[in-house]
C-alpha cells in the first residue's frame, strides 16, 4: 500500500460509512482510521494508498456520498510528524475496537 494519505470530513456517522464504502470500492485504499467529534457530528475519516487511488477515493466520495464533505486532503508523502499522530488515533481505534470484543465476550 502507497504512503499517500486521504482525509475526508463529513458530517454525521451514517455519512461517514456511506464516503467510506465508496472510497474503498472506487479504488485500492485502505481505512487506517477515523474521528468522531462534537458527538459524531464531525466524522473524519483517513485512507491510505498510492496518490492516485487516494485522489479517485476522495474524488468518488465527494461526488458520490450521500452528503458533501466538509473538508478534504490528500497528503502524497506525509512527514513523519504527520504519520505519528494518524498512527496514534489508529492505535485509539483499535484499542476501542479490542475493548468492544472484550466486553461482548465477557457477557
Amino acid at each position: 500500500m502507497g504512503k499517500a494519505l486521504g482525509f475526508f470530513e463529513i458530517s454525521g456517522v451514517v455519512a461517514a460509512t456511506d464516503a467510506l464504502d465508496i472510497m474503498c470500492k472506487a479504488a485500492d485504499v485502505e481505512f487506517v482510521t477515523w474521528e468522531k467529534k462534537l458527538g459524531g457530528r464531525l466524522v473524519t475519516l483517513i485512507v491510505r494508498g498510492e496518490v492516485s487511488a487516494v485522489k479517485a477515493a476522495i474524488d468518488a466520495a465527494t461526488s458520490g456520498a450521500i452528503k458533501k464533505p466538509v473538508c478534504k486532503a490528500i497528503i502524497a508523502n506525509p512527514h513523519s510528524e504527520t504519520e505519528r499522530i494518524v498512527q496514534k488515533s489508529a492505535d485509539r481505534f483499535m484499542k476501542s475496537k479490542q475493548q468492544q470484543v472484550e466486553n461482548l465476550s465477557s457477557k
